[in-house]
């Protein structure tokens, strides 16, 4: 019940705030989407901020692109949960008014605000007002001057529209930045984003550009994002989905909490894919479980396997599983089988334990195990691999192990 930690070390950068969110310097990596409402309509962009917030959003950012846009974020920002960003393009002026507003941070995007006295006016009232801009490249909009000079939204153009923006903000005195450089290409993403990681120590957010729809969009964000943050790149992240943007917010926090980066809050549910062993329909049992244990909301790590030949062993790292096999359900929590129940009552049976797990604990759940559930999943399990063999062939493995130990003895 917590996170299984990482085993990799995180990019050392500066840390600023977003609010009351840290960011970079080693702070926990933070799950930023983005409302689709007209942010002018300020009770729907809060109804939207508030879901997102619900599904894991640290921060939330909103398109500022009219000057009722800009208005409206003076009366969301007093009533948000998280703090918001204001998405600015073309115009520096409504820049200027989301920092009247109160709005936690900027995005700029250096390919559409290119007057660079404009620029520097806007970092100079960020400075003033204390908030934070991300430089938000894209390879959708960069300059005319990069592209011909690179040859295309190449890494090296992305990266150079960055630091050009960086240069003026150096120019004023204003630090407090943190930087993206998307892609829709995950290959080139990837390249950028290590580039740029090579280039500067400003904290950098991470995500695929206009990924699409699901699937495809969410495996191309969790090919590029994943690379990265498993090499230490990346302090915040978000999914550009075309979608409910709760699902990029649902799908960046569970990411997060996959790779040990983030403590878990939500649930996670791990199933056998199923095989020519299992005797029940896991496919059917996983997903009834799954749904069901959704529903409930617990932060534990479940985990439903088609057999006890090797069920308990391969997840035994799991707060809570199931294993079926000959007409019963074997519940184990942490490898040790704790309960044997009819196959009919699995499922009913996992979802009860589930609750007890949450409410008494795991040593609680451990003691109060049926003393002989253990003997009877050890009889099904050998009467299954006389049935269908040892698929593993541990037994011969172990032997030979043990022919090679013994003839290196008599040497």
């Amino acid at each position: 019940m917590g996170t299984s930690g990482t085993s990799f070390e995180r990019r050392q950068t500066r840390r600023l705030r977003v609010g009351d969110v840290e960011v970079g310097g080693g702070a926990p990596v933070s799950v930023q989407s983005m409302t689709t409402t007209k942010t002018a309509d300020v009770e729907a962009t809060l109804t939207q901020i508030y879901s997102l917030a619900g599904a894991g959003a640290d921060i939330v950012r909103v398109t500022c692109n009219t000057a009722e846009a800009a208005g409206a974020i003076a009366e969301i920002m007093p009533r948000s949960p998280v703090p918001i960003v204001a998405d600015i393009h073309f115009q520096y002026s409504l820049a200027l008014a989301a920092v009247e507003a109160g709005v936690s941070a900027l995005r700029l995007n250096p390919g559409n605000i290119r007057n660079e006295q404009h620029i520097k006016e806007v970092a100079r009232a960020c400075m003033d007002a204390k908030i934070p801009i991300r430089i938000g490249v894209n390879a959708g909009s960069l300059d005319k001057d990069l592209l011909d000079k690179y040859g295309g939204p190449v890494p090296e153009a992305l990266v150079a529209s960055a630091m050009q923006e960086v240069k003026y903000f150096d120019d004023v005195g204003f630090h407090d930045v943190k930087i993206s450089v998307k892609h829709s290409s995950v290959p080139l993403m990837v390249d950028s984003y290590r580039l740029l990681a090579d280039t500067t120590d400003y904290p950098l957010h991470l995500g695929v550009t206009e990924a699409g729809p699901l699937p495809g969009g969410l495996i191309k964000s969790v090919a590029g994002i994943a690379t990265l943050l498993n090499e230490g790149i990346g302090d915040t992240i978000r999914f550009s989905l075309t979608t409910d943007p709760v699902e990029e917010a649902k799908a960046g926090r569970a990411l997060l909490e996959y790779l040990g980066l983030r403590e878990r809050t939500t649930l996670d549910f791990i199933a056998c894919p199923s095989c020519g062993r299992a005797e029940v329909d896991v496919i059917k049992v996983a997903n009834e479980a799954n749904e069901r244990l959704q529903e409930l909301g617990f932060a534990i790590q479940v985990a439903v396997m088609g057999c006890v030949v090797n069920g308990p062993g391969e997840a035994r790292e799991a707060d809570l599983g199931l294993a079926a096999g000959r007409g019963r359900g074997h519940l184990f929590i942490k490898g040790e089988v704790v309960r044997v129940v009819p196959e009919a009552d699995m499922v009913d049976a996992l979802i009860e334990e589930a609750k007890l797990l949450v409410e008494q604990g795991t040593e609680a759940r451990l003691a109060a195990g049926d003393v002989n559930a253990a003997d009877i999943a050890e009889e099904t399990r050998l009467e299954l691999m006389s049935i269908q063999g040892d698929v593993n062939a541990t037994a011969a493995r172990r032997q030979a192990v043990q022919d090679v130990i013994d003839a290196e003895g008599s040497n």
